[in-house]
């Protein structure tokens, strides 16, 4: 799969994409600012592609690194058990820390900014658990 491994793990949708106008809603200043064509054709930074796909580029150098030194099946079985990890997944109303796939990676011992600054407890904005779910299941 090529959309990378941290873009599988968003199943769940922001309160903010679903409102009651639908597609009709006019555009709020307050939380998406002004629009620009220039901001969203390029990015804001010059670093912000290479941080976007920081992932994906250190999965495959890992996987190249494990296949040279292991071998084929190395790699393959890894990968297996990445997606037998991102199936297994809570409601989408539910946070849920990932704990597996950090194990995985290797990165149960380290700790980050997501750590510290990614409580859904003190999130401004809670889901709908209705709306959450219908649109999971494509009923929305």
């Amino acid at each position: 799969n090529s959309r990378g491994t941290a873009s599988l793990l968003k199943d769940s949708i922001s309160f903010t994409d679903i409102s009651a106008f639908g597609l009709y809603e006019g555009h709020d200043l307050l939380r998406r600012g002004f629009t620009s064509v220039k901001n969203e054709l390029l990015p804001s930074h010059p670093l912000e592609l290479t941080e976007k796909s920081f992932q994906l580029n250190q999965d495959k150098t890992n996987f190249a690194t494990l296949r040279n030194v292991q071998g084929i099946h190395a790699p393959l079985k890894l990968q297996m058990e990445f997606r037998a990890v991102k199936q297994v997944q809570r409601l989408p109303f539910l946070h849920s820390s990932n704990m597996a796939m950090d194990i995985l990676r290797g990165n149960d011992e380290c700790i980050g900014f997501e750590d510290i600054l990614n409580d859904p407890s003190q999130s401004e904005v809670m889901g709908e658990p209705h709306i959450m779910m219908e649109h999971k299941l494509g009923l929305l």
